[in-house]
């Protein structure tokens, strides 16, 4: 899954791709957010942590994957 975060002062977005689900992403953002530990931690789908300081965040877009399309093809 695709999750794109907006970050204050900074031009460009965060974006990564997740095995987490969309109802573990919601739910680290909302504990980020309300608080309880005032960092935005992440899992992207090599195991890296991606850390973001809840006061910086703009936004957390969540959707899923894009496939992809390889080779040449009439529309």
């Amino acid at each position: 899954m695709e999750v794109k975060i907006g970050v204050q002062h900074a031009n460009r977005e965060l974006v990564l791709e997740s095995e987490q689900t969309p109802e573990e992403v919601q739910s680290a953002v909302a504990e980020a957010l309300t608080g309880k530990t005032g960092l935005l931690t992440l899992v992207d789908e090599k195991g890296r942590r991606l850390i973001v300081p809840a006061e910086k965040l703009a936004y957390v877009e969540i959707g899923e994957s894009e496939i992809r399309k390889v080779g040449f093809g009439a529309v």
